[in-house]
């Protein structure tokens, strides 16, 4: 019998000044028993660096060829693709191909992310951000997580400030492109 997802909910209060953005979030994430939880936070807080209209949460590791967050206009056209971990090389060319925008966000290491692209092809691979934070910061934020969770999430000069069920945290959101490891 396979194991189902375990269901977290998160208020979120988001105050991204870089971007002008706050907004007032519901949010429901599944947790697939083949992922982390530095995972599953690595993949929301994306969301919430990201948040845009059309912004949706896809089916992730249950579904191949979707990357963990999308984003579609009102025709339904895919104007955003966000992959979280660790990616393989051929994802994010597809990715890139298929939205306008790309972006990927890593709770690893960002050298294992390049190297594992180094000397593959990917498209636009140029204008491509990698994400990470330091180094241990979704693993420490793990240890708060419930099942009902409140989250408020401050962005200032990408130093992010994050209170999750009253525990406060801080991480400087570091970006690093892909194409010194493209062809």
């Amino acid at each position: 019998m396979a194991l189902s997802s375990t269901i977290f909910q998160f208020a979120v209060q988001l105050a991204d000044v870089d971007r002008g953005v706050y907004e007032s979030l519901e949010l429901r994430v599944a947790q697939h028993p083949s992922e982390t939880p530095a995972f599953m936070l690595t993949r929301l807080l994306a969301y919430c660096l990201e948040y845009r209209e059309g912004i949706a949460f896809t089916e992730g590791v249950s579904a191949g060829d979707e990357p963990a967050i999308l984003v579609r206009d009102l025709t339904g056209q895919i104007t955003g693709w966000i992959e979280v971990g660790q990616p393989d090389a051929d994802r994010i060319h597809r990715g890139s191909k298929v939205a306008a925008d790309m972006a990927i966000y890593t709770h690893r290491d960002p050298a294992q992310v390049i190297a594992q692209c180094a000397g593959k092809r990917i498209h636009r691979a140029e204008s491509i951000p990698l994400y990470s934070f330091e180094r241990g910061f979704p693993e420490s934020l793990a240890k708060t997580l419930q099942r009902r969770n409140s989250l408020s999430l401050s962005v200032t000069e990408r130093q992010l400030y994050l209170d999750l069920n009253g525990q406060a945290f801080e991480t400087l959101l570091s970006e690093q492109g892909l194409a010194q490891s493209a062809q």
